[in-house]
């Protein structure tokens, strides 16, 4: 039996890390765009939505079904999710580099992968209990 989780997506477990790689993303942008000028700023914030968008995507995808009754249902949308995740990445990454002109690469692939790295430090940013008091 599939049932919506009745948590706002804004409570659930995932989002500081979506929101702190957003915050790298941006903030990594803003650094590019002051000390390198506005293509690598622009470029950088291109890499950084490249990054957080199709998390944004799993997230939703992933955490949608609750209960222990919705097993299954979840295993496939994490599937689904992933899938998705990975399709979008690579059309933004298409779009970005036919649509958009000038491009600095350096700036798009640096800051998709600071943004990427926030992922590495997601046990910190999420707090859970391993054990019950």
């Amino acid at each position: 039996m599939e049932t919506r989780t009745p948590m706002p997506f804004h409570r659930l477990p995932v989002f500081p890390v979506l929101m702190a790689q957003l915050a790298a993303g941006l903030l990594a942008a803003l650094g590019l765009w002051l000390w390198c000028g506005p293509v690598a700023g622009y470029s950088g914030l291109c890499g950084g939505l490249i990054a957080w968008l199709p998390n944004l995507y799993f997230a939703h995808k992933a955490f949608r079904f609750g209960g222990a009754r919705a097993a299954q249902a979840i295993v496939r949308s994490f599937y689904a999710g992933e899938a998705g995740k990975l399709i979008l990445t690579a059309a933004l990454f298409a779009l970005t580099f036919a649509g958009v002109k000038p491009l600095e690469a350096l700036a798009v692939f640096g800051v998709f992968v600071l943004a990427q790295l926030v992922n590495g430090f997601a046990p910190l940013l999420v707090r859970t209990r391993l054990s019950r008091p």
